[in-house]
């Protein structure tokens, strides 16, 4: 019994233990959420606006307008960009992204998967260890922007996506990550990088109208590229964002299962107590009644 009652006791300091570590992670996550939380918000606004607008040229430019990076040709060669985190402990963040990109590759880009046309940019330590495990073709020189995450590191990856296009090396790139919501909500969503997507046209909806001063292909050739920028770095601090709130999420909720681990085990350290008292009371009173007889 009593060396039921050590198991138990050793089961209750392990879990103790535990919960504090989980308890520190949540603190720390929580607190690295507000910065990052703040950051996405004050970005977010002004990329979805700059792409918007970026969008309406497009749509808006005459045949005769030389727009390389809109486009369009036969997707033959593909690159995505699965944006996770470096580390784990965030729940099915990680999964999700991966599960994502992985769909997307057997629904939209099977063919070319099978001729080898599928290439990973992975950004996060995560996705690079799955890609690279699993055998799929990589540009792995950008996975640890979030080593020291700043726009200068985000924009390198950017740029070889936009070159790679250019040059013909893709004909389309696509970013799968997560947009942040709240803390306990991310959704995970497949955007259209390269060509640049153009705005549908709703019907009775006026088109949009822009005067350029310099000229047109003047102003695109060097707004373009730092637009394009600018959504991969919106992407990654969305990404950032969901990573922190998943792991405060899944911290919160390990903590509350430790918590609920904890009131079991004590029940039955009590009970195995009380049985070990008991037994002892009744040999000691055996042990009486036989000295008296």
């Amino acid at each position: 019994m009593s060396g039921q009652l050590k198991e138990v006791r050793n089961r209750i300091k392990s879990v103790t233990s535990t919960q504090q570590i989980t308890k520190a992670m949540k603190m720390v996550s929580a607190a690295k959420l507000r910065r990052a939380q703040d950051s996405i918000i004050q970005m977010r606004p002004y990329a979805q606006k700059l792409q918007e607008m970026l969008s309406n040229i497009v749509s808006g430019s005459s045949s005769d307008t030389a727009l390389p990076l809109a486009d369009v040709r036969p997707a033959d060669r593909v690159l995505l960009i699965p944006i996770t985190s470096d580390r784990g402990l965030c729940g099915g963040y990680n999964s999700s992204i991966i599960k994502l990109t992985r769909e997307v590759i057997t629904t939209k880009y099977a063919s070319q998967h099978a001729k080898g046309n599928v290439t990973i940019l992975p950004i996060g330590k995560k996705s690079y260890e799955y890609f690279q495990r699993n055998n799929y073709k990589l540009a792995d020189g950008f996975w640890n922007i979030f080593s020291d995450m700043s726009f200068e590191n985000v924009r390198r990856a950017a740029v070889y996506a936009q070159n790679a296009f250019l040059n013909k090396e893709f004909d389309r790139v696509e970013i799968v990550y997560s947009q942040f919501k709240n803390a306990a909500t991310q959704i995970f969503t497949v955007e259209p990088y390269l060509p640049i997507p153009k705005t549908e046209q709703k019907k009775g909806a006026k088109s949009v109208d822009f005067a350029f001063e310099p000229a047109m292909a003047t102003l695109l050739q060097e707004l373009m590229p730092k637009i394009l920028n600018t959504q991969v770095y919106k992407a990654v601090l969305d990404a950032n964002a969901s990573e922190h709130g998943a792991r405060m999420t899944a911290m919160d909720k390990a903590s509350d299962n430790a918590n609920e681990m904890l009131k079991s085990l004590k029940i039955s350290y009590n009970r195995a107590r009380q049985a070990a008292i008991t037994t002892e009371l009744t040999e000691i009173v055996s042990g009486a009644a036989a000295l008296q007889g």
